[in-house]
């Protein structure tokens, strides 16, 4: 019994030991409201995490939304942007930082179910509930932050702008 203790622990540490060395490291960061949009390109395609709408575009903050491990993006939407009912493989948290935007949860865009968030609001995208947003007069700045891989998987196929391109 003593043995296989031993055996366990030591093949616990070991375990710990490489997930340590293998972790990513999270670096100093520092952005004031107005350094964050001055970061972001109006024509930078980068989608990862986001709709795939055009005009819709991430920036990377932490990690890769598209392999596993802990990854944060600021989404950057255009004023007067609709994203159809979707969800993603992954638990997300989000905090509005500029703009005033939109969200309900469903399978089908409803305008009656959307909340206003001001800047400062906080809401969850839980892994696989479909959700919906909008844009108000302003573009709108979300960070968001979840555990990759992640994806979009939108609830009716023809509002999946990667679809319509093919």
């Amino acid at each position: 019994m003593k043995r296989s203790f031993v055996n366990w622990t030591v093949l616990s540490l070991c375990f710990f030991f490489v997930s340590t060395l293998s972790a990513q490291t999270l670096p100093e960061m520092r952005m004031t409201p107005s350094e964050i949009t001055a970061t972001t390109n109006a024509n930078d395609t980068y989608q990862v995490g986001s709709s795939e709408l055009k005009g819709v575009h991430t920036k990377v903050l932490f990690g890769d939304p598209e392999k596993a491990g802990y990854y944060s993006i600021l989404l950057f939407v255009p004023p007067h942007t609709t994203i159809q009912a979707h969800s993603h493989r992954d638990d997300r948290m989000a905090t509005v930082v500029s703009g005033d935007w939109y969200l309900g949860y469903g399978d089908h865009f409803d305008g009656k179910l959307l909340k206003r968030l001001p800047p400062g609001s906080v809401y969850s995208e839980p892994a696989g509930q479909d959700h919906f947003a909008r844009s108000g007069v302003t573009e709108v700045v979300v960070e968001i932050s979840g555990y990759g891989p992640t994806n979009t998987k939108y609830f009716d196929p023809a509002n999946d702008p990667m679809a319509n391109k093919k």
